[in-house]
């Protein structure tokens, strides 16, 4: 699934052209890479959000295509 796609559906951020954006500027990182909207995120990346005046850093646990509002912060785990 590609990155813009994840950050949406697992609701870290809340629209997709937000996310898209977000990675055209450098301000998502996965495992130490600046990566682009189109990377295709797999179980066990580590995902650092620099969104904000708070830093976010998550770990994939799970890709589901389609998530609930209830069930969408299972598919990752807070780091940092």
């Amino acid at each position: 699934m590609r990155l813009d796609k994840y950050l949406k559906i697992t609701r870290l951020i809340k629209r997709r052209t937000i996310a898209n954006e977000a990675c055209d500027a450098g301000r998502i990182s996965v495992n130490g890479k600046v990566v682009k909207a189109s990377y295709q995120v797999k179980i066990d990346d580590v995902i650092e959000i620099q969104l904000g005046a708070k830093p976010l850093k998550v770990k994939v646990t799970q890709i589901a295509e389609h998530v609930t509002k209830d069930t969408a912060a299972d598919n990752y785990i807070v780091i940092e």
